[in-house]
């Protein structure tokens, strides 16, 4: 594409959605980005019946240069109040500001930051936040910001504040917790809810507490696996994002299992950040809208 049709070519956005389900929500989305002179790219829509809600993301191209964001956002207004929709419009190329935060355990943590290097994910790493230094190196080496923020039971509450003060001063809207292996409180879960993703292996509730994998060796398990889900202020039973799974054999040692565990929590834990950063995840109660 040379400089002139890369200079014309129109403005995407991202529409999404959620509000009681009833006729004449898709005619009304339609007909406004019509009227607005506006075309849709994608279009995708679920309903769900033991919710009574409906979702909807709109992948649209503006023709106008006068449709800036403001301006969609001021005349979309009237029709998410009539619907009463919960919903966002964002530019389509925004690349979405996150933080990564790890203790010692550092595969999903070089995994996003290797993927964001090479352009595979569509977001901004604003800083590596850590209550240990292992990774500070690291982060060096692609050139993120690394904080060193130390948490003990009498400086919690003080970890925390610092933590919510770099999202707010870094203008974050997704923070990541890359095997992060620190309880956060109800108090933060609230202020960061519906943008702070966490992985863990899917064995819970089978397998709590120290060397997960090793325990699930000894029970012999086919399946092994990891989840991606919204934090929230009960302990690893936020809304799920993303799953993966990998099957193995009798022969797999404790060792091997940990290691094929790290390469599906890298998985899980990427393609998560990835939908939420693409606005394809929308919550619905305990679960989750996650449009291809």
């Amino acid at each position: 594409m040379n400089a002139a049709a890369a200079a014309a070519a129109p403005d995407e956005y991202v529409l999404t959605l959620s509000c009681p389900d009833k006729p004449g929500i898709v005619h009304a989305v339609s007909s406004y980005l019509f009227m607005t002179g506006c075309n849709i790219e994608d279009s995708q829509q679920f309903g769900d019946r033991d919710t009574g809600l409906f979702f909807m993301r709109v992948h649209f191209t503006a023709e106008s240069a006068a449709s800036t964001p403001e301006k969609l956002r001021a005349s979309f207004a009237a029709i998410g109040d009539s619907f009463q929709m919960d919903w966002q419009l964002h530019r389509a190329d925004q690349r979405t500001r996150i933080v990564l935060m790890v203790s010692k355990f550092g595969h999903c943590l070089n995994d996003l930051l290797f993927r964001t290097r090479i352009g595979a994910l569509p977001v901004e790493i604003a800083a590596v936040i850590s209550n240990h230094t292992d990774f500070a190196e690291l982060a060096a080496s692609y050139g993120v910001p690394f904080h060193h923020i130390p948490v003990t039971a009498d400086t919690k509450a003080e970890a925390e504040a610092r933590v919510l003060r770099i999202v707010e001063e870094e203008g974050v809207e997704l923070v990541v917790l890359a095997r992060y292996m620190q309880v956060i409180s109800d108090d933060l879960c609230k202020k960061l809810e519906g943008r702070i993703i966490n992985i863990h292996h899917s064995f819970l509730p089978s397998f709590k507490g120290a060397k997960p994998y090793h325990q699930a060796h000894a029970r012999g398990v086919k399946l092994i696996g990891a989840t991606a889900h919204y934090v929230t202020a009960e302990l690893d039973e936020g809304p799920i994002i993303e799953q993966e799974v990998a099957r193995v054999g009798h022969g797999v040692t404790p060792q091997q299992l940990v290691a094929i565990g790290r390469d599906v929590e890298c998985q899980a834990l990427a393609r998560a950040v990835q939908w939420h950063s693409e606005r394809r995840v929308l919550l619905n109660g305990t679960r989750t809208v996650v449009f291809d």
